[in-house]
């Protein structure tokens, strides 16, 4: 029955173990492993090592697609990628918490729905598949989560430069903000975008970007500058 569920799992992973154990040990809970009857390994050691494998995938990906983001939006980006809610819910996608090993006190006080637990096992999978497979099918696995969420997450992590603009300017009804794409390069997967922030058709800010979300944004925010709402570090 326990292996007919492991191959289950892998179909949903788009992985195929060599090693099995991996998997197993990827899958048990200490509270699983700590029962008097039991003799497996925790997942914990691997999920330290899935944690370290994670950030190096993500980071690599950020570095090399988002190459107008600074260190520091790079810093916050990957932060939020990689945070418990954010692989908690990448664990959704493959139904991980149904394939969790846990002791019954653990199963019957929710560990099964707690993020936490879930999101460690998301790591510890990671981990199993480098160990069993390599860097590369460690990247791979990955990446089925990863790029999809980098807009959503960044935006997370910088102030909503727009919205704050759009407040300073609704004090003067006699005012009105547009924003107008200025131009857009690039191949299809690597497209930039360039955008000017206009106040009564004066450009006021421009902002370039890899989405014209983002580059409205930055344009956002170079006008609330200019208008002294932001200090010039910010």
């Amino acid at each position: 029955m326990e292996l007919t569920r492991l191959e289950e799992f892998e179909q949903k992973l788009g992985y195929t173990f060599k090693d099995k154990d991996l998997l197993i040990e990827a899958l048990t809970h200490s509270s699983y492993a700590n029962e008097s009857h039991h003799t497996r390994n925790s997942n914990e050691r691997l999920e330290f090592l899935g944690d370290s494998v994670l950030s190096i995938v993500v980071s690599e990906y950020l570095f090399e697609e988002c190459t107008d983001y600074p260190e520091g939006e790079l810093s916050k980006t990957r932060a939020t990628l990689v945070c418990e809610k954010s692989l908690a819910k990448f664990a959704e996608q493959i139904d991980l918490k149904e394939y969790i090993f846990l002791g019954k006190g653990e199963l019957s006080n929710g560990g099964k729905n707690r993020p936490s637990i879930i999101s460690d096992a998301f790591e510890a999978v990671i981990a199993a598949v480098y160990l069993d497979g390599g860097f590369e099918a460690a990247k791979k696995y990955v990446l089925r989560f990863i790029p999809e969420n980098v807009e959503e997450a960044a935006a997370k992590e910088y102030d909503d430069y727009k919205t704050v603009l759009q407040e300073i300017i609704q004090k003067n009804p006699e005012e009105s903000v547009e924003y107008e794409l200025v131009s857009e390069s690039g191949p299809a997967h690597r497209r930039t975008f360039t955008v000017d922030v206009m106040l009564n058709s004066n450009v006021i800010g421009t902002g370039t970007a890899s989405s014209k979300k983002r580059a409205e944004q930055l344009a956002a925010k170079e006008a609330l500058k200019l208008m002294g709402a932001l200090p010039d570090e910010h």
